[in-house]
């Protein structure tokens, strides 16, 4: 019996001719990435000596500018940090920060058929470059860190072949909910991408569909390469990889099939995303004060893009506030030179400098009492991005920037015209 593709990246760094489900791997990591909040004072702990300074990266994001004085403190330990040891890939505020998982994807830090680990739960977004990321505990991230190697249980694997394309107005957002939906929990489970549909697919989209992997509980979410990849990859990048591909009689828990043309837009209820999403349809007419595009899954130019089609020409309705959130200063640039950020303002958004912002209640767009938000973030748990009292439903860009225009969940085609009508 073959192998999955996470299986392969498994045995590759565990120095093993085979690995199956059940299996306790002792791997040598590729990448360790920190971010900020590694630091906090009231976790950090001085770190004698790292692996490799070449293999560490640490980005600034969760906090950024820095709102108070204990996270002011966490960039002046981090900054120490890399200073102490040579640590030379610091994303720092300014020209090159952004969110952890946007600056792998740009700058390429994640390769095919490597191993990246950083404490942040949304480090699988790697997976979309065809490598295997997890979120870990700090002190095992200090630990890949120090000795360059961390461990994983291998589990099983379940497949997704997609077919057909991405009506206008869809995207992987309503992708990832409709697994959710249907599908339900993948606890223990990988994620394996693949299919004819996968080409139609750019790598921000792909990349949104695997950092929602997180949410579906899965260990690692990973796309099987093609040429699309691999371009990108040798425009940013020298370093020599080696993709993984399934084998043909690789062994799997599940199969399943998606015909992207059948999807349609879909939101997740408050509270919880498993099981928990229905079509914009069944949800139209529902009041929001608050609405929020942004985050490591939904901040990149794709999302502003379409956000920008949305609301061009027209205004944010009263009561109702629309925060937009790049995922990087790079992708705020495009966005800038493409009109996008203009279109935006004009229409009353307000489009902050990247960070994490309003995605994690930390600063920047935190909920009141009783309020009702619709996001395309990461998370929709009670308390996630303020007061437990408030309504978080989770939406794609195109349905969140619907909704801000019409002050109640809207299906995006309403806004987009007749091809995308519902």
């Amino acid at each position: 019996m073959g192998m999955t593709i996470a299986e392969k990246i498994l045995a590759r760094a565990g120095g093993l001719t085979k690995v199956s489900p059940g299996d306790l791997v002792v791997a040598d990591v590729d990448t360790v990435m920190f971010n900020d909040t590694t630091f906090y004072p009231g976790t950090w702990r001085e770190i004698l000596h790292v692996f490799d300074p070449a293999k560490i990266v640490v980005v600034f994001d969760h906090r950024v500018p820095a709102p108070d004085r204990a996270c002011a403190q966490m960039h002046v330990t981090g900054r120490e940090f890399c200073r102490r040891f040579g640590i030379t890939r610091l994303h720092d505020v300014g020209y090159d920060q952004g969110i952890s998982h946007v600056i792998v994807a740009q700058n390429a830090y994640a390769l095919p058929g490597t191993i990246i680990v950083c404490s942040d739960s949304h480090t699988g977004a790697a997976g979309a470059f065809n490598c295997a990321g997890r979120g870990i505990g700090v002190p095992d991230v200090v630990h890949a860190a120090t000795t360059g190697k961390t461990w994983f249980q291998a589990g099983a694997t379940v497949r997704y072949d997609l077919i057909g394309a991405l009506r206008p107005g869809v995207a992987t957002k309503d992708v990832f909910l409709h697994i959710a939906q249907t599908y339900g929990d993948h606890y223990t489970f990988n994620i394996e991408y693949g299919g004819p549909g996968v080409s139609g697919l750019s790598l921000d989209a792909r990349r949104t569909l695997r950092t929602m992997g997180t949410e579906l509980n899965a260990e690692f979410s990973i796309f099987e390469p093609d040429d699309v990849l691999l371009a990108y990859m040798h425009e940013r990048t020298t370093a020599p990889f080696e993709p993984r591909y399934p084998d043909a009689d690789a062994r799997y828990e599940a199969k399943h099939s998606i015909d992207l043309d059948r999807i349609e837009p879909f939101v997740a209820l408050p509270d919880s995303i498993i099981r928990n999403a229905r079509p914009v349809s069944e949800l139209t007419g529902e009041r929001i004060h608050h609405a929020f595009i942004g985050s490591c899954a939904n901040g990149n130019l794709d999302d502003l893009a379409i956000a920008a089609r949305v609301v061009a020409g027209r205004r944010v309705a009263p009561g109702v506030r629309l925060l937009v959130t790049p995922g990087s200063q790079a992708t705020y640039r495009q966005a800038l030179e493409a009109g996008y950020v203009a279109t935006l303002l004009d229409a009353g958004a307000v489009v902050t400098n990247a960070t994490c912002g309003a995605c994690g209640g930390g600063h920047m767009g935190v909920l009141g009492p009783n309020e009702t938000c619709i996001t395309a973030s990461t998370r929709n748990f009670k308390g996630r991005m303020g007061d437990p009292s408030a309504r978080i439903y989770m939406a794609s860009p195109a349905t969140v920037a619907a909704s801000a225009i019409a002050g109640t969940i809207t299906h995006p085609g309403t806004f987009l015209g007749a091809e995308a009508t519902p």
